[in-house]
Parts: C-alpha cells; structure tokens; sequence
C-alpha cells in the first residue's frame, strides 16, 4: 500500500528490547503505533521511539488495565493488540488490511496464534488451536479485570482471519522461570479476589489434572521434549499459583 493504513496498533511493554524492535517492524504498514510502557530499564522506549511509535508511560497494573487505559487514546477506528513477543506474518497483514479497508461486516476478528516454545514450535498441548481477538472497532471493545488470562469483551459480530501471528514466548528456561514467579502471584491474587479458596484436593489433583489434559488428551507428547517440558512447567506453575493462594491470609 502506498498509504498507510488506518490502522492503531497498541504494544504494552516493560524490558522488552530484545523483541520490540522485530515485533514494530512487522506492522510498518500501520498509520499509528502505540506503545505503553511500564518502566522499562533497558532501550525498549529508545527503539520503538525509531520505528515511530508513539511512546507514553503508565504505571502497571494489569495487562487488562494497561490495555484499557491506553484504547482512548488511539487515533484510529480499528485497533490491532499486540503483545511484544508476537509478529505478523505479512500474509497476516494482507488480510488485516482488507478487512479494515473494506470496514467491515464484523467488528473485530480473531487471529490464529502459531506458538513457539524454547524455539520449538508448539502444534498440540492445547496451543495448536490457540485464536486470539486483536483486531476491532475500538469503540467496540473492552478488557475484562482479570488480573490473568485477560480477554476482551467485544460488543458485536466477530469474524476469523486465516494467516498465523507468530508468538515466539518463552525463548530459554530461564525466561520461562523469571516471568513464572511474577504470573503465579498475580493468578493467586486473581483467585483471592474472586473468593476462591485453596484446598488440599485442589493441590493435589489440579496440576496433575492439566498435565494429563495437555499431555495426554491434547496430544503435548507430539511435540517432543518441548511438549514434556512445556506440560510439566505448566503443572507446576497452576501447583505454585493455588499454593500461593492457600499462602495468602484473605484478609490481606
């Protein structure tokens, strides 16, 4: 396109330089990019100031609240969210463009998220089918509190696109084990806020529950030792987020 498109992509982030620059380059043909940063401490500002993002800062609380604090201030009718770690293929970028182009018929669409995981990619354990909905009128939608596992609440018809996102999460071990502490915590909080109470049943039979159900039923052995590792990492963090809930006194 020879225009850019009338477009808003919102980007929240905190340290991400090792991702924001290839994340920004992959929707170039956006008229605007917002980014919303919560402190970062490394060039994350710097380089998506040099894609032309628009940078603003605010203090984090939750992905959802980022999200919404940011919606109002975007020029555009339709919006694409992103997260830092995700790109768009430009057969991805083909299809946003006719749809927001042809403004129209639905009011926002999910995207088929292809994952990886230590490199690998992950086809089975639950992630081969994983859709997300990124694109709407941004008039239109609206993030739900949860502190975890947010999702947006759109008011009106949805449609699907085809092409893959790329979401290149949790590059080594470590990675996965520096963001674990700080996702379990917020989950445990998630549940406290919601009453829900930490027994000993729910210790004992939730996490090995979603290892049989994302190595066994959702088919995880088939992604090899990334599978095996990516099912018991998950065990353990759903052990690590109710133990942490059980931890926490409720009237804290």
């Amino acid at each position: 396109m020879s225009e850019p498109l009338p477009l808003s992509v919102l980007v929240i982030t905190k340290n991400e330089a090792h991702n924001i620059a290839d994340c920004l380059a992959s929707v170039s043909f956006a008229a605007e990019i917002l980014v919303v940063d919560s402190g970062s401490q490394d060039q994350t500002r710097e380089l998506a100031r040099s894609f032309g993002a628009r940078v603003v800062e605010h203090p984090f609380e939750s992905a959802a609240r980022q999200r919404n604090w940011a919606l109002p201030l975007l020029r555009h009718d339709w919006c694409l969210v992103l997260d830092a770690d995700e790109r768009v293929t430009p057969e991805l970028a083909l299809e946003i463009q006719a749809r927001v182009l042809s403004d129209g018929p639905a009011d926002g669409y999910t995207l088929h998220r292809r994952s990886f995981f230590l490199g690998t990619p992950i086809r089975y354990s639950g992630w081969g089918r994983d859709r997300v909905l990124r694109l709407f009128r941004r008039a239109r939608g609206r993030y739900d509190d949860a502190l975890v596992h947010e999702s947006l609440k759109l008011t009106g018809a949805r449609g699907e696109l085809q092409a893959p996102l790329l979401h290149y999460t949790y590059r080594t071990l470590d990675d996965y084990l520096a963001k674990m502490q700080d996702y379990t915590a917020r989950g445990a909080a998630d549940l406290r806020a919601r009453g829900q109470r930490t027994t000993l049943l729910t210790l004992l039979v939730r996490p090995p529950a979603r290892f049989l159900r994302m190595y066994v039923l959702q088919r995880g052995y088939r992604d090899g030792v990334a599978g095996l590792v990516l099912c018991l990492l998950t065990a353990y963090s759903v052990w690590l987020k109710y133990a942490q809930r059980w931890e926490a006194p409720d009237g804290a």
